[in-house]
């Protein structure tokens, strides 16, 4: 289907606004149901494996989560080339129905105790599916909104991207904290969990119906259209193509790794931490993470547009400078303290400087390549460094916490991060004379 082009300004803004709700919406309910297996493991472990302590059904959950984990790399391959050669609209379609059967799946998995092994067989094969959707997702929906943006708002509305994902995790967590208000530990274990996976379920498959009426973003179709059925077609969204651009691939790396880290160090591994190390009460850990992550999510449209008018560069130096030298200071404090408050305003600290990369560093990674490779060299070096660094990120932690070390944690957390300050630091702005203002030439 070819997009129709706007008659007027106020028209074509419309569209994009438009364009982008209806990508950013499917986006939040794709990392809610990534979350939802994360936030309800406690009550579904032992459906699905049998006997044995409640630490042996969270290392098997927690497996099958890592294995999820894995399949990202293979999504955004997957993916990305689908997005190249047929579009990112359909990509995007096929993302969501991947995450639906999964949520679905999941939700309808009788337990051990009724099917025996098939149980957790079927649990790994929804986690796949799930692996790969979420894989697919971030590459495909980071090219399509950036693609679809107004020129010069591209920051803007591409920093959406963030907080749907953050939302997507802040929903699953409400979403538990009403279930565990209204129903009981009993009824949670016995079937209270799989309302999280239908309710995902539900959602993405009304997801999948809005993202059929998506426009096609122009760079893709005015690509398509120049390269027509020829040689020139059968190179979009190949690995033959992807590996003439070794410096972006490595740019990716680079911008990437510091930033998975210290997100899901903050994100994710905190509520750990402040629980075990500095000994705050777990309710009052989850009302410090929800709050913050909420401010969080809000910070990503302002910082996005902050790099519209000042650039990219200079909030990738910003998150890169002050994580690396207060990262050490801020996590020293955290896991001394016992005040809830400061905890929580160390937190947010931490999280406004992780913004520096969080909130433009989707459009940062589109705008290095062109529209016929943008998809795939956005997604697989992006999920290839997170699997590997920002996937093992709270296992390091755990280990060293273990071993008696768990400041050098703190370190490597920092080292990371100054690993991409040298990247931010020789890069040149992207913002200017992009790949994908080039596109539009």
């Amino acid at each position: 289907m070819t997009t129709r082009i706007p008659t007027t300004a106020r028209e074509g803004e419309r569209r994009v606004v438009g364009n982008v709700l209806r990508g950013s919406i499917g986006n939040l309910v794709e990392w809610y149901d990534w979350y939802a297996y994360s936030a309800f493991t406690t009550y579904f472990a032992k459906a699905f494996f049998p006997g044995g302590d409640a630490t042996a059904q969270f290392l098997n959950t927690a497996a099958v989560f890592a294995v999820g984990f894995l399949m990202r790399p293979l999504g955004g391959w997957l993916l990305g080339r689908f997005a190249d050669r047929f579009g990112r609209r359909s990509a995007l379609v096929l993302s969501v129905s991947m995450m639906a059967f999964g949520s679905l799946l999941i939700a309808a998995t009788p337990g051990y105790a009724s099917i025996g092994v098939a149980a957790p067989i079927l649990l790994v094969l929804a986690r796949l599916l799930q692996g790969l959707s979420v894989g697919g997702e971030y590459s495909t929906s980071a090219t399509y909104l950036s693609e679809v943006a107004t020129p010069g708002k591209r920051g803007f509305y591409s920093s959406f991207q963030y907080v749907t994902l953050v939302g997507g995790q802040l929903l699953a967590l409400g979403l538990q904290l009403i279930l565990q208000s209204v129903l009981t530990d009993a009824q949670m274990g016995d079937w209270g969990w799989r309302i999280a996976f239908v309710v995902g379920a539900i959602a993405a498959v009304l997801v999948m119906a809005l993202r059929r009426t998506m426009d096609e973003s122009a760079s893709y179709q005015r690509v398509a259209a120049e390269s027509g059925p020829g040689r020139q077609a059968g190179e979009r969204g190949t690995l033959r193509t992807l590996v003439k651009y070794p410096k972006e691939i490595a740019l990716v790396v680079g911008l990437t790794l510091g930033g998975t880290v210290a997100f899901y160090t903050y994100a994710t591994y905190t509520q750990k931490f402040l629980e075990n190390t500095a000994g705050i009460p777990r309710r009052t850990v989850t009302w410090i993470l929800f709050i913050a992550l909420l401010l969080f999510a809000i910070l990503q449209p302002l910082a996005g547009r902050l790099s519209d008018r000042i650039g990219r560069r200079k909030l990738l130096l910003f998150f890169g400078i002050a994580g690396t030298v207060l990262t050490v200071p801020i996590m020293t404090t955290m896991a001394h303290t016992r005040q809830p408050v400061l905890a929580f305003l160390l937190l947010l600290g931490a999280l406004v400087i992780v913004t520096g990369y969080t909130s433009i560093n989707a459009i940062v990674k589109a705008e290095l390549f062109p529209t016929r490779i943008r998809a795939l060299g956005v997604g697989l070096p992006y999920a290839l460094t997170v699997a590997i660094f920002g996937g093992t990120a709270e296992l390091i932690a755990q280990a060293l916490k273990k071993a008696g070390h768990e400041s050098l944690f703190f370190w490597y957390v920092a080292g990371c991060i100054l690993v991409s300050l040298v990247v931010y630091g020789t890069m040149r702005e992207t913002s200017r004379s992009s790949a994908l203002e080039r596109d539009e030439d």
